[in-house]
């Protein structure tokens, strides 16, 4: 498993390439609604890799992650999306609501199987 640091930087620069691109395509982006729902998707990326971002800094720092991070990355992806147009704010909040969800039964899920290796030992 990556630690917190390596994780960290690769979520920034995921993040950063990401946000090039989508800036880069804005016109594109912008021109047709299948082209805006994909707008909102890739700021919903943005969402899923700023808060891994966020919530691996919080780790390194010694800071306990909780709703502030979340809701602080969910604002960079919803101003990113807006660059681009008024439905991907929309598209995004949809799309980052279903990886927060997902995110929290993988958490669930990794979190039971660790504990469940440390009752064996």
């Amino acid at each position: 498993m990556a630690g917190a640091g390596t994780s960290m930087l690769g979520s920034l620069l995921v993040f950063i390439v990401i946000l090039s691109l989508q800036e880069i395509y804005r016109g594109k982006l912008a021109s047709s609604e299948l082209f805006t729902i994909l707008g909102g998707f890739t700021s919903s990326l943005l969402f899923l890799f700023s808060l891994t971002f966020i919530a691996n800094f919080q780790e390194s720092s010694g800071i306990k992650s909780g709703w502030g991070a979340v809701i602080l990355a969910e604002i960079i992806a919803l101003i990113a999306a807006s660059t681009v147009h008024r439905v991907c704010i929309t598209t995004c909040f949809l799309f980052s609501a279903g990886l927060l969800y997902e995110m929290n039964k993988i958490s669930g899920y990794m979190l039971s199987k660790t504990e469940s290796k440390s009752k064996r030992h």
